[in-house]
């Protein structure tokens, strides 16, 4: 790429970045937890349409995800709020064509009075600028909204295919990045933005999600040695599950990439909620399970053996082999994947973030799940996962460092031009 044209396209970064800031504090304002999503999707549908998008939304398709290997089942809490795909066509399809990808789906605040900023406030203090959801990921959709309009500012418009596509239901079953992939969206290359603290995703990891229920036998807590108490009984099913992530992490040296992580198969107890009284023998307990796997490793064939796991566990259980826990999945059903190095995007995105940081692009590990695993997995095509500086995500006081998401919205302009070429608006 010619300076001239590099130095203007970053200048046009700069020139609407006050813009792109105004934009993500909107974003941010949306309370769009699971299942409340539908108005920050309106808005980014009528949004994408008014700059320039040949604009579609459509439903989840739940027959057809449940039928496909990488979908998660569905639940009353599943969303309902539609996909959005935003796609700009060049008058001649010279370059490569991408994806960009976001998710506005974000989790639970907590309680309020933790939280020193709104949540929902997109407060800035200094280069921070805080909400749930500021990090993980609107600032991400900002940037691939504002490094195309970079581009149309600097009298540009890119010479391939664009999708811009915003999901939802990444926090909990990966099955709006899925949906798209499933509509026919597909592209050469995609990018997502995550906010991978400026740095690329060389692999992460798969995960599943699932409800564990133990009933007891309820009595009188005078009469407790006469009952079983469920609580007590799932807490034995918890350290079992214990046993089975350390066996699980023993393993980890087998496999490529994840073999330095402390823990790559991380097993967490996120919800909990059982019994009805406190002077009764609690009847039942049920809790909630996210847990991780190694990229390369079926999603299925780990669940059965969790499955396995814990019912060995139960036979050897006085009270459990007479009832023996249920496990249900109830969300995440995805499998992990590595990015091959060195193709051609990896090579355009790594030129583009050493012009826009003055730094060599580094990579790594993700031991969390990213939708990218669609477009590795099923696209089977390059996916850059790769996006600013985001701290405390999932907790107290999430913010995004302004000037991380300055400098890379830059660079993913600069690999858009590269990528998919340029000509005139």
């Amino acid at each position: 790429m010619e300076q001239q044209l590099r130095d203007k396209i970053l200048q046009a970064v700069d020139d609407g970045f006050d813009d792109q800031v105004a934009y993500l504090q909107t974003l941010v304002s949306f309370q769009s937890q699971r299942g409340a999503e539908r108005p920050i999707q309106d808005f980014f549908f009528r949004d994408l349409a008014a700059r320039g998008f040949a604009v579609d939304r459509f439903d989840m398709d739940e027959t057809m995800l449940i039928a496909h290997e990488g979908g998660a089942p569905f639940s009353a809490e599943h969303s309902s709020a539609p996909i959005v795909v935003g796609t700009l066509y060049p008058r001649k399809e010279t370059g490569h064509s991408l994806i960009l990808q976001h998710h506005v789906d974000v989790v639970p605040v907590g309680p309020r009075d933790m939280w020193e900023h709104d949540p929902y406030g997109g407060e800035i203090v200094g280069s921070r600028l805080y909400g749930r959801g500021a990090g993980d990921m609107k600032a991400g959709a900002s940037a691939n909204v504002f490094a195309l309009e970079a581009l149309r500012r600097a009298g540009l418009r890119p010479a391939a295919t664009v999708h811009l596509e915003s999901v939802v239901e990444e926090e909990s079953t990966g099955n709006g990045a899925l949906q798209a992939f499933l509509q026919g969206y597909t592209a050469e290359a995609a990018l997502v933005p995550e906010p991978e603290q400026e740095t690329l995703v060389r692999a992460a990891c798969g995960v599943l999600w699932f409800e564990v229920e133990v009933r007891g036998i309820p009595v009188h807590v005078h009469e407790m040695g006469e009952g079983a108490n469920a609580i007590d009984a799932a807490y034995r099913v918890i350290g079992t599950l214990r046993e089975l992530e350390a066996k699980w992490n023993a393993e980890a040296p087998e496999y490529e990439y994840f073999s330095g992580k402390q823990l790559p198969a991380n097993l967490n107890i996120g919800k909990i909620a059982g019994g009805d009284w406190g002077s009764s023998v609690p009847a039942w307990c049920r809790f909630q399970v996210r847990v991780s796997i190694q990229p390369g490793l079926k999603a299925q064939d780990k669940f059965r053996e969790i499955e396995e796991h814990v019912a060995a566990f139960a036979r050897s259980d006085r009270f459990l082999a007479q009832h023996p826990p249920r496990l249900t999945q109830n969300g995440f059903n995805a499998e992990g994947y590595v990015l091959e190095p060195r193709s051609e995007a990896e090579k355009a995105l790594a030129q583009a973030h050493e012009a826009a940081f003055g730094t060599p692009l580094e990579t790594r590990i993700a031991p969390a799940y990213l939708d990218a695993r669609v477009f590795a997995l099923y696209h089977q095509i390059p996916v850059l996962c790769y996006g600013p500086k985001g701290y405390v995500s999932h907790g107290f006081d999430e913010y995004v460092d302004l000037e991380s998401l300055r400098t890379t919205t830059k660079s993913m302009a600069l690999f858009i031009a590269d990528w998919c070429g340029t000509e005139p608006r």
